[in-house]
């Protein structure tokens, strides 16, 4: 990608219908980037929101959120199944629509060891980029970082992941990260070593191809609790937006603040002000 840009994480809340052409007026309106699609319980889209989304996607930026209930390391191999399907299906529809990349919660550990549950993410990924590649389909695979020690997904994971398959490279959820440490990586110096990291050990084509989330969150002990606007959390938006500027970082960053289009403006307008 040639710039940062700045995408909500679903329908604008302001929009007059919950709807794509409506959301993107919004978008429109305060000069965002694009959405982030959320297939939150399945991967659903009507034909009406593809042909939308097909329409826009020269003028705007889309990505999408796979469904929740996704557990790579399921311990019932219909649960597993399940989830690899939702993953496929998930890249299928967002290729379809022009898309950029998609995300997702790729495991728990239920009682695995790091190692083991590293190793089975990785062979149930091997037969998601296969499946994919099969189908010509090369769309950016991003497992995301986790909120909670119980899910498998932190910084060093992410990383190392990323470096086993072309297709794959993080989604760095910076709320997920600062939660998941009960208040650690909020700090400048913490959000450009993260960016170091990946520039170092994936490549700087990771940093020119990005793809950030960020929200105000509620954490505590056992880490994340839930989404919280900016304004009403201790998320270090401004010192992430200046380490964003000092790597050059290029792709997108998605806002998942409760009131969406709202702390995505401040994001950018902020970003945009360095």
């Amino acid at each position: 990608m040639d710039k940062l840009n700045f995408l909500t994480a679903g329908i604008p809340a302001s929009a007059k219908k919950s709807s794509y052409e409506e959301g993107l007026k919004v978008l429109d309106e305060l000069g965002l980037d694009g959405l982030e699609v959320e297939f939150v319980r399945g991967v659903r889209i009507s034909d009406v929101s593809r042909e939308v989304l097909i329409k826009n996607s020269k003028d705007y930026v889309f990505t999408a959120h796979a469904p929740f209930f996704i557990n790579l390391n399921a311990k019932e191999q219909d649960k597993v199944d399940a989830s690899i399907r939702r993953i496929l299906e998930t890249a299928e529809v967002t290729n379809d629509f022009g898309g950029y990349s998609i995300v997702f919660h790729a495991a728990y550990y239920l009682g695995d060891d790091k190692e083991k549950t590293y190793n089975t993410v990785k062979e149930k990924l091997a037969l998601i980029c296969s499946q994919l590649e099969e189908k010509n389909n090369k769309i950016w695979i991003r497992p995301e970082t986790t909120g909670k020690a119980t899910q498998w997904g932190d910084l060093d994971e992410i990383i190392k992941i990323s470096n086993e398959f072309a297709q794959v490279l993080p989604c760095v959820d910076f709320a997920h990260l600062h939660a998941r440490s009960n208040g650690e990586f909020n700090a400048y110096d913490d959000f450009c070593m993260i960016l170091e990291r990946i520039g170092t050990e994936i490549g700087s084509y990771a940093l020119n191809n990005f793809h950030a989330h960020v929200a105000g969150i509620a954490y505590g002990a056992k880490g994340e609790k839930h989404h919280l606007n900016f304004e009403e959390a201790d998320m270090n938006y401004k010192d992430l937006a200046r380490a964003f500027k000092s790597f050059d970082v290029k792709g997108v960053v998605v806002c998942e603040s409760p009131n969406i289009e709202v702390d995505t403006n401040i994001l950018k307008e902020y970003y945009n002000s360095l």
